[in-house]
C-alpha cells in the first residue's frame, strides 16, 4: 500500500502597479486604483493615516505581489506605520501584508509635497 504524500501548495507571484494620490492635515486620506497582473484583475486602493502629515502626494509604483494562492487573496486590509516625505519629487519603496500573507513589494516615485510620520492602513478591493 504506497502513501500519497502531501504536495505543496502552489502559491502565485504577480506584478502589481499602482496609482495613489493622498492629501492630509493630520488626518490623511487617499484613494487610487490598481492592477494586479497574473492575467489582468483590476482592483481600488483607499487609506487613511493618522499622525504628523501634511501635504498632498500622488504614488506611481510597481512591485510584485507574493503568496497568492487565487488572485482574489490581494483584497484585504494592509498596515503601515512609517514616516516619509517628499517636495516635488522623490523614490520611495513599501512592503505590506494582508492577514492571508499576501506581501506587496512596491517602489516607484512620488510626485508632491507631503511630510509624514504616521500609522495608516489601506484596503484593496476588486473592481
Amino acid at each position: 500500500m504506497a502513501a500519497s504524500l502531501p504536495t505543496a501548495s502552489h502559491a502565485e507571484t504577480g506584478s502589481v502597479q499602482v496609482k495613489f494620490t493622498k492629501a492630509a492635515l493630520i488626518v490623511g486620506f487617499g484613494t487610487g486604483r490598481g492592477m494586479l497582473t497574473l492575467r489582468r484583475y483590476p482592483f481600488k486602493i483607499s487609506g487613511i493615516s493618522f499622525g504628523a502629515t501634511f501635504g498632498a502626494s500622488t504614488n506611481k509604483m510597481v512591485g510584485q505581489a507574493l503568496h497568492l494562492d487565487t488572485p482574489g487573496d490581494i483584497v484585504g486590509i494592509y498596515a503601515t506605520v512609517g514616516a516619509g516625505g517628499a517636495l516635488a519629487g522623490g523614490a520611495g519603496g513599501v512592503q505590506l501584508q494582508n492577514a492571508k500573507g499576501v506581501v506587496l513589494q512596491l517602489h516607484g516615485v512620488k510626485a508632491g509635497v507631503e511630510l509624514s510620520a504616521n500609522v495608516g492602513g489601506v484596503e484593496i478591493t476588486m473592481e
